[in-house]
């Protein structure tokens, strides 16, 4: 009985993994490309030419290459969890309120170092 119940854990557990992998996010889609700035409570904003609103998700990790997986995905809000090999992993949450305004908050570890950040981003004009 058990072989059989960890096997049928095993096949939704995956099934489900695969079909949110597949989903598009669907509060990006309404994230315009163009110039934005993340304004964070420490710091000076960060400025940066968006043109993929999925690069927002490990925006701590930049362009290295993760493994991701989708945690929440509405229309208004998606939350991924990520893993980079041998960089560490994080976990962003983005709350969309228009395609012009968007709050991100994303923590982890990268290169061994924990990181911790909430931004309000909001779109300039173009790049």
């Amino acid at each position: 009985m058990r072989p059989l119940l960890a096997g049928m854990l095993l096949v939704f557990a995956g099934g489900g993994a695969t079909a949110q992998r597949a989903d598009p996010l669907l509060a990006l889609r309404v994230v315009e490309r163009g110039q934005w700035q993340l304004k964070g409570a420490n710091g000076p904003p960060r400025k940066l030419c968006l043109t993929a609103p999925s690069a927002l998700l490990q925006i701590e990790h930049g362009a290295a290459q993760c493994q991701h997986f989708v945690m929440e995905n509405t229309t208004r809000s998606v939350t991924i969890r990520y893993t980079c090999a041998g960089r560490g992993h994080g976990r962003t949450t983005i709350t969309v309120e228009t395609g012009k305004l968007l709050s991100l908050d994303t923590q982890g570890v990268l290169d061994g170092s924990p990181f911790s950040e909430q931004y309000e981003g909001r779109r300039l004009g173009a790049c």
